[in-house]
């Protein structure tokens, strides 16, 4: 995904908030791909079941770390 589209995607997440829809905004916000550092941190700091459950996309980070790296 490239940062023009990041950007659009956040940029219509926030405008969905502002419509008082914080639970579609939310959903789409974590549509972009988090960050392999951060999912990392993530996974150390708040454990694999908050990344898991949480919806967030992990796409990049399992490119980075392979497809088993929260069980690890």
């Amino acid at each position: 995904m490239t940062l023009q589209e990041k950007l659009a995607i956040r940029v219509k997440s926030i405008e969905l908030k502002k419509q008082g829809k914080p639970e579609e905004a939310t959903r789409l916000a974590r549509s972009i791909p988090m960050p392999p550092w951060l999912a990392e941190w993530g996974k150390k700091y708040m454990g694999a079941d908050f990344l898991i459950n949480g919806g967030w996309d992990l796409s990049e980070a399992e490119e980075a770390f392979g497809r088993d790296w929260l069980t690890r």
